[in-house]
């Protein structure tokens, strides 16, 4: 037979090609080196039973094959998996060893975990111990189990519960791949914040304890919140009035909040003051509240019976005794009578320094309601005449009982200072030393007839504008100014 020229390029062709294949089915599919123990080492792992394992298993780390299975055998206390590994990748020693499946059927391999990427890495005839390593559990088992699960739950229930199934999630598969999608970038979110999610679910338990405790009080919330939404859909024309008139009304008060918009801020500053007071006297505004719906029931019983009747013009139902000095009145405490001044002078001096009040005991019968009955709104429980004396240690000490009708009605032993002065308070500046007088005034009567007066100097001076015949206009200013001429 003769070869020509093509048919031999065409066999060495074949040939070339024979021999790749045979170098990528040896090396690449067969992995003879591998086989022969090339780059390899070997592993012993040790487990307490097969879970499925088999000779020529796959053997991976995070997820890359490594190596392989090389044999597996029984032992006295389990079973030991050979395993031969690429010495090309350092895996480390600290290593959790577990099989999986590749799927319900079968194809089992080992998966190698590092518990940390530091230490020393595994080496030829190292051995994985048995309390690391784990087994799935057996499918017959897990079969068995899903069965009899099944088999105790009734057909028709189970037939329900299928359908019904169907009816939630029918036509819903989009929805539901973006809910196992949002589940799985959670999921990794989780693994990347797996710290502060542990150190949360350890340090829980103190909120769901307190959950617990007040768990009477969260049941009449949710209680409360019923009723309100039960009222809420009972009036539900009302709120639905509020809904469509709310936005009108909102945009009138912005409009008034405008036009308010110089003076109001000044309005809330100011209120802000009024508000500390108001949170300090919230006892007694508290109070207040509390006894005004008897006092106003006191009012209508004394004046609202009689409205509109022919009684009306007579009073309120009420009983005036005529009860003079019952109880006398309290002197006690304040200044004596040679330093008191005269109720027709018009000037007005300083105040002498100190609290001048009714100073006898606190229970007596006189004057009750004077200031050394004042209740000390930040000191419950304590009586005072001032807010300075409420706030210090001292305590209200009486100059008498008040029966003191005749001689000095300040009459102690305790050598109290009238007014009463209380401790720490600094002694009061010296007066300021008097101005020049002011220019005398002079008052005359005019006849108003003609318009003339007698002077100071005791000369007649007639202002025609304060005669009656006046054509101008009559004024108290025009009344101060000097008659014209003069």
């Amino acid at each position: 037979m003769r070869l020509t020229r093509q048919i031999v390029i065409q066999l060495l062709i074949f040939g070339l090609l024979a021999l790749v294949a045979l170098g990528i089915m040896v090396f690449g599919y067969m992995r003879l080196p591998a086989l022969m123990g090339f780059g390899q080492y070997r592993v012993t792992l040790e487990l307490p039973e097969t879970g499925g394992l088999y000779p020529r298993g796959n053997v991976t780390y995070r997820g890359t094959e490594v190596g392989t299975v090389k044999s597996v055998e029984l032992t006295d206390t389990g079973v030991e998996a050979e395993l031969s590994l690429t010495s090309d990748i350092k895996i480390p020693a600290d290593v959790d060893a577990e099989v999986h499946s590749v799927s319900a059927v079968g194809e089992q391999f080992v998966q190698l975990i590092p518990r940390s990427g530091e230490g020393p890495v595994l080496k030829d005839g190292d051995v994985i111990t048995q309390d690391r390593a784990r087994v799935p559990t057996d499918i017959n088992t897990l079969l068995d189990i899903t069965n009899r699960g099944l088999a105790a739950i009734p057909r028709d229930n189970l037939k329900t519960a299928v359908d019904e199934a169907y009816l939630a999630v029918g036509g819903l598969g989009p929805e539901l791949s973006r809910l196992v999608d949002a589940g799985t970038t959670l999921a990794i979110d989780a693994r990347k914040n797996l710290d502060p999610l542990t150190t949360l679910i350890d340090q829980s338990k103190p909120v769901l304890d307190t959950q617990t405790d007040t768990a009477d009080s969260i049941h009449a919330w949710a209680s409360n919140l019923a009723s309100v939404t039960g009222q809420l859909q009972t009036q539900d024309p009302a709120v639905a009035g509020i809904l469509e008139k709310g936005p009108g009304a909102a945009g009138e008060l912005q409009a008034l909040f405008n036009r308010l918009q110089p003076t109001l801020p000044i309005v809330l500053a100011n209120l802000v003051s009024l508000g500390e007071v108001a949170v300090t006297y919230q006892p007694s505004i508290e109070q207040l509240l509390v006894l005004r719906p008897q006092g106003t029931a006191t009012t209508q019983a004394i004046g609202v019976a009689k409205a509109n009747t022919k009684q009306d013009y007579m009073g309120d139902y009420l009983t005036l005794n005529l009860n003079l000095n019952l109880p006398p009145p309290c002197t006690t405490g304040f200044l004596p009578a040679q330093q008191q001044r005269n109720p027709s002078l018009e000037d007005y001096p300083d105040r002498p320094a100190g609290d001048v009040y009714c100073r006898i005991p606190q229970d007596a019968p006189f004057n009750v309601r004077g200031a050394r009955n004042l209740p000390c709104i930040t000191v419950p429980g304590k009586r005072a005449p001032t807010v300075k004396q409420c706030e210090s240690s001292e305590y209200y000490v009486p100059l008498n009982d008040g029966y003191n009708w005749k001689g000095d009605p300040n009459a102690t032993l305790s050598g109290q200072p009238i007014p009463h002065v209380p401790p720490g308070t600094p002694p009061a500046q010296a007066a300021p030393p008097p101005g020049p007088a002011p220019p005398p005034l002079a008052a005359a009567e005019y006849d108003p007839s003609t318009g003339t007066y007698v002077g100071p100097d005791g000369r007649v001076y007639t202002q025609a504008n304060l005669a009656d015949s006046a054509a101008e206009e009559q004024t108290w200013q025009t009344m101060l100014l000097p008659p014209k001429g003069n």
